[in-house]
């Protein structure tokens, strides 16, 4: 075998190596990981119970679960924007909603334009949405954030808890009693 030449660049970065150690990741943490993992792909879309609940687009549907990772790794416990988006459309078939409602889903729509590059989009919702939202508009959807995240973790549950096989009969108490002939 021969021996390869190596080289070592030097791009002027002056960082010390780094110290900390990789955590070491228990049961329950692990546990916690796998939860979150399947609430990520697995969790159902909420979205607000009316006869216009099928009038939300695919496109927007099919991008929620990118959305969701994008929200977790940038370590917020909630939900993401798309899916507020979603939950909010039906309602906006409805009846007219309160100006700061208004400004939510605009906004929100907008950023859900700019992430998933929908330049038609972008340059109709910027016409329409607000720069920012203020601190009582940015309240309202944190609260409706975490509302909808709560709403889809415990259908989530829900629907694990019905889908689980149940064990008919005792279990045996050691491993012993499963190879005994009778």
């Amino acid at each position: 075998m021969e021996k390869q030449n190596v080289v070592q660049l030097d791009f002027g970065f002056e960082l010390e190596p780094a110290t900390t150690s990789i955590p070491n990741l228990g049961p329950k943490s692990l546990k916690k990981v796998k939860s979150d993992f399947m609430d990520l792909l697995q969790s159902p879309i909420i979205v607000y119970p009316s006869q216009w609940q099928d009038a939300v687009p695919k496109d927007l549907l099919n991008n929620i679960t990118m959305a969701r990772m994008l929200t977790q790794m940038r370590g917020e416990p909630m939900a993401s924007l798309t899916e507020v988006v979603a939950y909010m459309m039906p309602r906006t078939f409805e009846s007219p909603m309160p100006s700061e409602w208004v400004n939510i889903y605009t906004w929100c729509g907008l950023q859900y334009a700019k992430t998933f590059k929908k330049d038609g989009q972008i340059e109709a919702m910027e016409e329409v949405a607000p720069k920012q939202l203020s601190e009582y508009e940015m309240g309202l959807l944190k609260r409706l954030r975490v509302w909808i995240y709560e709403k889809r973790r415990k259908a989530l549950k829900d629907s694990l808890k019905t889908s689980m096989p149940k064990l008919s009969g005792t279990s045996p108490k050691n491993q012993g009693e499963l190879f005994q002939k009778d």
